[in-house]
Parts: C-alpha cells; structure tokens; sequence
C-alpha cells in the first residue's frame, strides 16, 4: 500500500511471485499510498506493462471498483480497459449500495462490461460492506450464472471476521470460489476493523487462524495471493521487498 505499481512488480519479482493484484489509481482512504493514476496516464499504463513482461509477472486482480448508491457503471468504462491492457485476470467488486435491486442490477450490468474486456469478475465480501459473508458473496455472484468467471474473492481475514468458516467455504461450489487472499491474525481482533484489514496483518504462523485448513478448503483451480499489510514493519523501516519477501516466505512454510 505503499509503493508505485513499478515497485510492486519489482518486489514481487524479488518474491519469486508468479503474478500481482494492483491498485490502478492511489485512493485516499489509504494514505501511504504514492499518488498516481494509471488509469488516465497511457504513458505509465506501457510502461507497467513492458515491466511485467520484462519481469514475467502477470496481473491477477485489478482494483478498485466500488458499487455504491451514487456509483455511475459507466464511469468504470476506462478503469476495465486499463485492467484489460494491463492483461490482467479479474477485477474486484467491492459493494457498498445499500437498495437490493439497484445493487444487483448494477452488479450484473458491471459483469457484462468486464465480459466485454475480456475479465472475469470476482466479489470481495467483507464486515462494513453491503456484502458481509460469504453466503452474501455466493448469492450475488449466482445472479450471473456464469461459473468460472464471475465468483467470489475470499480473503481469510474478511471470511474469519464475518463469523464463516472452514465448513463454509468447503460447502461452497468450486465455481464459485475463483481466487484467495493469505495472511494471519489473533482469533480475536485487538484493532479496528480498517486497521486491521488496511495495514496490520500477523505473518503466516504469528496469529491463530488455520492458514492451512484454508488453502486446503479451497477448489484446485483457485489462485491464492498473499495480503499482508504491516505498519509496525514499515516503521521498522522495513523496505517494501523485504516485507514483501516475508510475507510470501511465511505462507510456502505451510
């Protein structure tokens, strides 16, 4: 959350990653992250590009498309076209639109346009949000029918904070569950929420949740990434490739 996409990709070159997920524009809500724009800046949009390819790092999840009560779909025409040269896999809903019907009608409008560029679409449930569980998460993305490619991003925190489990995410259909965020944390949380989840994760092995139990419970075909966002490391003066490498060593110890 705290480096430029150029940076991103060259930490997780230096992680021996496989691939990335990207904020495409810098937000205020997360304000250690550098200002930029990809979305409106072609220049950086090639450059980022020509550094993946260099790198051999693919884009997994683009971000930030938010559906809320005032969200205008359309707007989001030249973020998916960003997310679609950047070649990434799936973009991120994160949904905050209170009415029932014009949040699902937006939804569903939303899946079309991604389809259109070539992305498939994944739901991010989590507490705060209009999708808080994963059963929510489920019942919205089986509007689409369209199994594999519009579905669910499970993020162990989000899953262990809206009182699911384990049970829960087996008893969910594969098709369903597309992609997975890794990171630990006590049973029981001693931050806020925001805090929590934006900036201060345990390495895999410091908290208490069955890190294991999860990968396991999760379908073959489901890409797994690693979320962990720490603050004190930062104020360590920990660099953004050593943190980066922690982290992803943390989770090949399982």
């Amino acid at each position: 959350m705290d480096t430029t996409p150029i940076n991103l990709v060259r930490a997780a070159e230096a992680s021996h990653c496989e691939g990335f997920c990207l904020f495409m524009q810098s937000l205020e809500v997360l304000p250690r992250m550098p200002l930029f724009n990809l979305i409106e800046s072609p220049t950086e949009q090639r450059d980022l590009k020509a550094m993946m390819q260099t790198a051999s790092i693919s884009l997994d999840v683009a971000y930030p498309f938010t559906l809320a009560g005032r969200t205008e779909i359309k707007s989001f025409q030249a973020g998916l076209e960003c997310a679609a040269f950047l070649e990434a896999e799936f973009v991120n809903a994160l949904i905050y639109d209170r009415d029932d019907a014009r949040r699902e009608d937006n939804f569903l409008i939303f899946t079309e346009m991604a389809q259109q560029h070539g992305l498939k679409v994944v739901v991010e449930f989590f507490p705060g949000s209009q999708i808080m569980s994963l059963a929510d998460a489920l019942t919205l993305v089986s509007l689409a029918d369209r199994p594999y490619e519009v579905g669910v991003n499970v993020d162990l925190l989000h899953l262990m904070r809206s009182g699911s489990t384990l049970e829960d995410l087996r008893a969910a259909p594969d098709a369903a569950i597309l992609y997975a965020q890794i990171c630990d944390a006590p049973l029981e949380p001693h931050l806020s929420r925001e805090v929590e989840a934006s900036a201060q994760r345990c390495l895999i092995g410091e908290g208490d949740f069955d890190v294991a139990g999860f990968m396991a419970a999760l379908p073959s075909h489901c890409q797994m990434s690693v979320e962990i966002p720490r603050e004190d490391a930062i104020l360590g003066g920990q660099s953004v490739t050593q943190r980066a490498q922690q982290a992803v060593k943390s989770v090949k110890q399982i």
